[in-house]
């Protein structure tokens, strides 16, 4: 198996984790929907073969996906109690394990079936430096929800790219792909708001420091001028600056 297989838990960055039910299916689906190729490995890592996610079944709470055109692996397979899926929909590596696979159909055709799994682990590429806001004097974000709701929601981080922001819960009509227009927030001693539309590109509930539980949205800009681009990159060097001169 690869590196990225072979992760432990401790080694994953949480941020890189989607997690819960409903951004689990909605993501596999994707997968399934444009029908891409992953490995499947199990009796230990032992055996593997190439695969297609062929559908997501949210009510029966389970993934199929086809099986191998060798009848050992075939028969292999549903003997192991534990199957873990890697590939790289969209050069984006992602992994997946589960539990048992079990014989089914699909169109007709022989496959397997396995549950859901708890979480996903997609390695996003990292595009932009990101840095963690400052706590004194945070950045707040202003946007409305898609039921029209206003939020104001603290900034995590930042980048180029986007921000991640925390709330004490999911707002309604906030799941991945959703796009809100009409945000803005400001930057420490810059007098202009900088306004864009974000997209939800993935959310996880953590625990505070001191016990709450919250929710992190990670949110990608989709407008941003070429000017409000370097005034974050500014804010962004001047962080990094402050903090190495505290060191």
């Amino acid at each position: 198996m690869t590196q990225n297989y072979q992760m432990t838990d401790a080694e994953i960055d949480e941020r890189f984790r989607v997690s819960g039910a409903k951004p689990v299916a909605f993501l596999l689906a994707g997968y399934a929907k444009t029908r891409e190729a992953f490995s499947v490995h199990f009796n230990h890592g032992e055996d593997m073969f190439l695969t297609t996610l062929l559908e997501v079944q949210a009510d029966k709470g389970r993934l199929v996906f086809d099986c191998s055109g060798s009848a050992e692996s075939n028969r292999r397979i549903v003997l192991s109690d534990k199957v873990t899926f890697g590939g790289h929909p969209g050069g984006v590596p992602v992994h997946f394990s589960t539990g048992k696979a079990a014989e089914t159909t699909f169109e007709g055709g022989k496959a397997f079936a396995v549950a859901l799994p708890e979480f996903i682990i997609r390695l996003q590429r990292r595009e932009h430096f990101r840095i963690e806001t400052p706590r004194v004097n945070p950045l707040v974000l202003f946007a409305r929800a898609p039921n029209g709701v206003l939020l104001k929601l603290q900034v995590h981080d930042i980048s180029v790219g986007g921000i991640g922001v925390d709330a004490p819960e999911l707002p309604e009509g906030v799941d991945l792909g959703v796009t809100m227009p009409n945000c803005h927030f400001t930057l420490p001693g810059d007098p202009k708001d900088l306004f864009f539309s974000a997209t939800v590109r993935n959310y996880h509930e953590y625990e505070s420091r001191t016990g709450q539980r919250m929710v992190r949205i990670g949110l990608q800009f989709n407008d941003l001028s070429n000017g409000d681009e370097n005034r974050i990159q500014r804010y962004i060097a001047k962080v990094e600056r402050e903090r190495h001169e505290l060191i």
